[in-house]
């Protein structure tokens, strides 16, 4: 879409007994106009009650949610979606703009403007709005046309604009993305975190929207929480536009007019359009406070409202239309992953005589994924970090390809995000940081990433004790049992610098959210009985299917990461000294877990006994245990692990403290046998 002029059809549309007449008007909307039309603004007014009617109607029926401040956002809204390069024919176009909401709480108001603009039907929102089984939930969700992005948890949708104007930047791509907030959403850490970015990134192409009603749910918000917010803004070099009054529609017009048109101070910089609105605004009792930020009109304050706007109220009407639905109506279609395009080219293979780290086998493998597949027509790979690029071995992928390299400082929750969206426009996205920063620190990041269907590989180094001296601070003692519980997350944990290389490969020609995971030590290489790399060339990673890496009859050891090879240790000296016959597995998928391996393991020798550098209670400990009792096998079960906090010490110290040595695994199964 060109900057300098943009034709938009903005079609207004109502349903029978709504309002007496039809109503189907076609505005034309040039961009260099300097105000609107007397028919294009009796038009948009017409819409507004419609929307408000919509608002009311939607949130009365399901007794729950937000129309105060939906109310307040609809004008900029309505307008918004008129004049962006989005519409029912193009909302999957590479072209078209994106519109981020990131205060999904007003999710009337964008449903409503949406239907406004012809991407459904109003009534359809009205019945449906947060019903179970409905796509119009209380929080937008992108299973309704037009919607990009999941929201709901505040502070979030403006590091997902940056992913998404970040991604346009690269590309050459001449799309806006757009992201409207509150302003209570302004007290959250993780904006000041996406304006730095969006600054250093010189993302003109992005226009943020705060919504300035001046009251959150619990009441105004310079007594709830003060802050600056245009101050903020224009410190950290963004462009500021400030809409006197956001219930004019030529006001509101020429302020996005201002941002699209790049008619600013700086044209590199991104730039915030401030609406100065009301809560509530439209009906009088609702208007200037909180009460109605988070609570529904009752029945009969529903009708005192529509009253007051000059509408005809049908909401008993609609609410016998939404008993008489079928269970799981109006739901979303389904997410169906787009295929990927990559080389992963040729694994490398580290022989018996290289001592290395898993994370530098990581570095190398990206680097060379970053030769394959940055310089043509394919599906790009990049590289996201939190300063540490040295630590997690990201500089030689830099080096290749500086140009696919996102530094975002030590802002995690920022990075998490961003990485969630660019991932969603076409990039194989690889994001690492130590395992404390990228799973503890930006939980709620990764799970909302996975809400979205993103396709994020989050490969974290210094995991568990490995990390040492740092201490338990920077102890990652429970990335698997925080990640299991996230739906569509897969779990992997390489034992060796070429089971890592494997892994990467394999996870960079798949779609979905992945977690590697390693420590910081170095790793000898894992050989087979004949003194050759196990997981060498001719290995191939298949998740889901655990590595038999020695053969026993009396009892099992079932490891992961590095202690896989404290496990085959023990099964060595085991033998040697008390000729005792001990299986060793590899666990390196989490998940998926390989549940058949543990049930033969189970039958076919005397005892299990799991070893993780991972708190007890939920690690592959817990999933065996689970697989055990579903499977009614009982055996002699133990598992070994970290206790809880560990202080700062060498990694042989810290594991020797917690029983997970070589001596330790030799004295446990000794005692189970």
């Amino acid at each position: 879409m060109e900057s300098e002029c943009l034709q938009t059809s903005v079609k207004i549309l109502t349903q029978k007994n709504i309002i007496k007449e039809e109503i189907k008007i076609v505005i034309a909307i040039d961009i260099k106009t300097p105000r609107l039309d007397t028919e294009q603004l009796n038009s948009l007014n017409k819409m507004w009650k419609l929307s408000v009617k919509d608002i009311l109607d939607s949130t009365t029926i399901a007794a729950s949610g937000h129309p105060g401040g939906a109310m307040s956002s609809i004008h900029f809204l309505l307008t918004l979606y008129a004049m962006a390069n989005i519409n029912p024919d193009n909302i999957h176009d590479e072209d078209r703009d994106r519109i981020i909401i990131s205060h999904g709480h007003i999710s009337p108001a964008v449903y409503a403007s949406l239907a406004r603009n012809g991407f459904f039907k109003g009534e359809d929102m009205s019945i449906h709005f947060r019903r179970m089984g409905s796509r119009y939930s209380g929080h937008v969700e992108s299973g309704v046309p037009g919607v990009e992005w999941n929201t709901g948890n505040l502070g979030q949708g403006i590091s997902t604009a940056v992913g998404m104007a970040l991604a346009a930047s690269v590309k050459g791509l001449k799309y806006k993305t757009i992201v409207c907030m509150g302003d209570g959403e302004q007290q959250k850490g993780q904006i000041t975190e996406a304006r730095r970015t969006a600054i250093k990134y010189k993302l003109s192409n992005l226009i943020a929207i705060i919504d300035y009603n001046q009251y959150q749910i619990g009441g105004h918000i310079s007594d709830i929480m003060p802050q600056n917010i245009i101050d903020n803004y224009k410190s950290d070099g963004w462009n500021v536009i400030i809409v006197e009054n956001g219930h004019d529609f030529n006001q509101v017009f020429e302020g996005l007019k201002k941002a699209w048109n790049k008619d600013v101070k700086d044209t590199d910089a991104p730039t915030l359009v401030v609406m100065k609105t009301v809560m509530g605004y439209g009906v009088s009792f609702m208007q200037n406070g909180s009460e109605y930020h988070g609570k529904p009109c009752t029945k009969e304050l529903h009708a005192k409202a529509l009253k007051e706007l000059g509408l005809d109220n049908n909401l008993e009407e609609l609410m016998g239309r939404k008993k008489a639905l079928p269970q799981n109506s109006q739901q979303a279609e389904p997410f169906h992953p787009p295929s990927i395009n990559i080389n992963t080219g040729e694994s490398i293979e580290y022989d018996k005589s290289v001592f290395t780290d898993n994370r530098s086998a990581y570095g190398k493998a990206l680097a060379d994924l970053g030769k394959l597949n940055n310089f043509d027509n394919h599906t790009k790979i990049a590289a996201i970090s939190c300063d540490l690029e040295g630590s997690v071995k990201m500089s030689d992928f830099r080096k290749v390809d500086p140009s696919h390299f996102f530094e975002c400082g030590i802002q995690e929750h920022n990075a998490t995000s961003m990485a969630g969206s660019l991932s969603k426009e076409g990039f194989q996205v690889f994001f690492s940081t130590f395992g404390i920063f990228g799973v503890d620190e930006v939980f709620n990041q990764q799970r909302l990433n996975a809400f979205n269907n993103t396709n994020v590989k989050t490969v974290c180094t210094h995991l568990g004790l490995s990390v040492g001296e740092d201490g338990p601070t920077h102890q990652c003692i429970d990335y698997i049992g925080l990640l299991k519980n996230i739906p569509g997350y897969k779990i992997f944990i390489p034992a060796d610098p070429n089971q890592t290389d494997h892994i990467i490969r394999y996870i960079s020609g798949i779609f979905g959210n992945c977690f590697v995971g390693m420590g910081r030590a170095k790793t000898p290489v894992i050989t087979d009985n004949n003194d050759t790399p196990l997981f060498g060339k001719n290995y191939k990673f298949i998740p889901g299917k655990a590595d038999i890496v020695i053969e026993g009859t009396d009892a099992t050891i079932i490891a992961i990461g590095p202690m896989l090879e404290f496990a085959i240790k023990a099964a060595t000296e085991l033998h040697l000294e008390n000729n005792i016959s001990v299986q060793v597995i590899n666990m390196a998928s989490i998940v998926p877990f390989d549940s058949s391996v543990i049930i033969k393991a189970a039958k076919e020798t005397k005892a299990l006994l799991t070893i993780a550098d991972h708190i007890l209670g939920s690690g592959i400990d817990s999933m065996v245990d689970q697989v055990l009792i579903k499977n009614k096998i009982s055996t002699s079960v133990k598992h070994l692990g970290v206790k809880g906090f560990v202080s700062s010490g060498v990694p042989e110290d810290l594991y020797k403290s917690q029983g997970m040595d070589v001596s330790s695994i030799k004295e446990n199964l000794k005692e189970m046998l």
